[in-house]
């Protein structure tokens, strides 16, 4: 199986939680693992996690969630905090599909939606493996040059000017998500594209952030994490360099630091049997 190259994404199944629907795919069975993609422009949680999933679905339950607002889930406006929203609707997702206790795979947004959601419901959390996400918006020596604007000039940059575009997103998983783009595969490319010309998610772009709630700040949340939690970072990722998530890791009480060479803010594609063997191990620690 060559993972390198993305497959059209399987038929998906819809769920009412909490007055909002989620779309999501499940793969495989065993332990419930759910999957909680980033926030770049188009991502689904195919587009984030279908080159690695059938690796991790040969013994899990995998269940590759569309965040809200994002791919063919439900584009609410959301008002408040914007992690306690999609913890508690991820929450609500967990109890209409009958999953008490999940581990969660995630990447940037999707981590910090699972690291407040480990904080506030540590009993529906059996472990964590978090990439790329900012639950915090100091650095381990000064705040954030960032201020996590990178993240929103991206998009205002990929939906302003003539519009969106297949090189336009090419370029931006060039820039910011992939170590290699030569390696960035075409239907990728193209999967994250088509999405994102999803009328509600343009409407949402071009809103900035205002409909998406309002930003958190996690720091206090860390410490409460019962779950044991891997970090699992890209050497090279665009937007925080390792030394953050080290930071992180020594914030959660039971965390721990990967850092892996030759990738960016995506390493799960770029090095799909790598990220499965690294993750796999840590997952299967842990049976508490």
């Amino acid at each position: 199986m060559d993972l390198m190259d993305i497959q059209a994404p399987p038929q998906g199944a819809y769920a009412e939680a909490d007055g909002v629907k989620y779309h999501y795919i499940e793969l495989g069975e065993g332990s419930p693992t759910i999957f909680l993609h980033g926030g770049g422009p188009g991502c689904t949680g195919w587009s984030d996690f279908g080159q690695v999933a059938p690796l991790f679905a040969e013994d899990r339950s995998c269940f590759l969630v569309d965040i809200l607002q994002y791919g063919k889930s439900a584009k609410p406006v959301i008002e408040g905090p914007m992690w306690d929203y999609h913890a508690a609707k991820t929450v609500a997702l967990m109890d209409e599909l009958g999953i008490d206790r999940a581990d969660f795979v995630c990447n940037s947004w999707g981590g910090t939606i699972a690291l407040n959601l480990a904080a506030k419901y540590p009993e529906r959390v059996r472990s964590l493996v978090i990439t790329g996400s900012m639950p915090v918006f100091h650095g381990p020596l000064a705040p954030l040059p960032e201020g996590g604007r990178r993240g929103r000039n991206a998009r205002d940059r990929y939906y302003g000017g003539d519009g969106p575009s297949w090189e336009k997103m090419r370029d931006l998983m060039a820039r910011l998500e992939w170590y290699d783009p030569d390696a960035i595969p075409d239907g990728t490319v193209t999967l994250r594209y088509e999405q994102s010309l999803d009328a509600e998610e343009t409407a949402l772009a071009g809103a900035s952030d205002n409909p998406r709630g309002d930003w958190q700040d996690l720091s206090a949340e860390l410490g409460r994490i019962q779950a044991p939690t891997l970090f699992f970072w890209a050497m090279y990722d665009a937007f925080l360099t390792p030394d953050y998530p080290l930071m992180l890791a020594r914030m959660v009480p039971q965390g721990n630091l990967h850092v892996m060479s030759r990738a960016s803010h995506h390493p799960q594609e770029e090095r799909p049997y790598d990220y499965y063997s690294a993750v796999s191990g840590f997952l299967n620690q842990h049976h508490g």
